[in-house]
């Protein structure tokens, strides 16, 4: 039984600042588009995908003090509630939409810059992490937000020019090009700026010229026009929370930590395997590294190995899917292979060193509804935990395979 899943990615227009409301679409042969979900490799057809895209806006505690001394704890809070979630926000759960809301809040009741319009911290490249969509916010908005393989950055330059400006700046790729929107700012207090969009352009690279964008701004009148408060703005002047006129909240950072430098490069798939090195380098701490096997269900995101065309020994190598730690040394490899039909396999781990799992897995099915019908698979792991948190894991596995699993909320 052969079937591929789909994961539909709308693509959307990211609005740093509240955008006037005329749609538009970005044409990739339609303004839908869908990415094959890595079963397909698995099950051995011909358009392949190794990676999971996933939301590279997450990150957490790290051991690397000169990285962490830029976030205090409340930060470094509302940081780790927003890893896993896809979209910067648009497929954030209920619980993940109140983790971040309270971690949100925290930071607003905290004392950061006075003033945030006044300062120098404010001025430079934001790339943002994460933002609500409340049903006031506009079509662009609503439609262009979630695409994780775009990049989005928001520039905004006040004091040190005769032309103050705030741009949103989506990145396609570094081959592709980027859209930039731009509006005329100015400052009315010490957290507000007020904006006027005026001009836009698609800079792509294949042409020698930049495509305007398709909105008449002059005709808009009031509806080209906001403003955006700075609620928040961090001492070291690397993390800021903006709301705007229609009632979005935003999450928006300069500098990135490790985990999320590196689940941007998994996001992109591109020199993925260096950014591991890189990674567990900046985060090797040899006399206290004895990592855990955590309890919860693990949805693996990237591995090292190209997969074979049979997409059920892929799933017994736990090269597919997702891995369910549960207590008394239980573990369950589990992929959905259609819809309602999936393929589970159990077995049991202990712990054989420091850090190293020895995994025995012997009880195979695939699964419809309430019905099972067995498969005839044993299979003898070693898992070595290279890194792990509450949030990220990295370890190697089966033939020295290197996989990236997130915890799944």
């Amino acid at each position: 039984m052969v079937a591929v899943r789909f994961y539909a990615v709308e693509m959307s227009l990211p609005c740093l600042c509240p955008c006037p409301s005329s749609p538009i679409s970005l044409s990739l042969c339609s303004p839908r588009f869908n990415l094959l979900n890595t079963t397909s490799r698995r099950l051995g057809l011909s358009r392949n995908c190794r990676t999971l895209r996933i939301s590279c806006s997450s990150s957490s505690t790290v051991t690397d003090q000169t990285q962490q001394s830029s976030f205090n704890d409340a930060e470094l809070k509302l940081i780790d509630a927003l890893i896993g979630i896809q979209g910067r926000g648009k497929s954030a759960s209920p619980k993940q939409l109140n983790d971040v809301e309270s971690a949100v809040k925290v930071l607003e009741g905290l004392e950061g810059i006075q003033n945030p319009t006044d300062s120098d911290l404010i001025e430079g490249r934001w790339r943002l992490m994460f933002t609500t969509r409340p049903g006031t916010a506009s079509p662009i908005q609503r439609t262009f937000t979630g695409v994780d393989v775009f990049t989005v950055f928001q520039d905004v330059y006040l004091k040190a020019t005769n032309d103050p400006r705030v741009s949103n700046i989506v990145k396609f790729s570094d081959f592709i090009g980027e859209l930039k929107v731009e509006a005329v700012a100015s400052i009315k207090d010490g957290k507000r700026v007020l904006f006027r969009f005026d001009r836009a352009a698609f800079d792509l690279k294949f042409l020698p010229f930049k495509v305007p964008y398709p909105v008449p701004f002059r005709l808009l009148g009031d509806e080209a026009k906001g403003w955006l408060d700075t609620t928040y703005l961090s001492p070291s002047g690397n993390l800021r929370i903006s709301r705007g006129n229609k009632g979005t909240t935003f999450v928006l950072q300069k500098e990135t930590v490790p985990r999320q430098k590196l689940l941007a490069t998994i996001s992109q798939d591109k020199g993925v395997a260096e950014a591991i090195d890189e990674f567990l380098a900046s985060n090797s701490n040899s006399a206290e590294d004895n990592y855990e096997l955590l309890e919860g269900s693990w949805q693996m995101i990237w591995s090292s190995q190209m997969y074979t065309d049979s997409w059920i020994e892929n799933a017994a190598n736990g090269l597919m899917g997702r891995q369910i730690i549960e207590k008394d040394g239980r573990i369950k490899f589990e992929v959905n292979i259609i819809p309602a039909f999936r393929f589970s396999m159990k077995g049991k781990f202990i712990k054989s060193e420091s850090s190293t799992y020895d995994l025995k897995m012997d009880d195979a099915a695939i699964i419809g509804g309430a019905f099972g019908y067995p498969v005839d698979i044993t299979n003898n792991i070693e898992l070595k935990i290279l890194y792990t948190d509450e949030k990220m894991r990295i370890s190697r596995g089966f033939d020295n395979i290197i996989f990236v699993h997130i915890r799944e909320i």
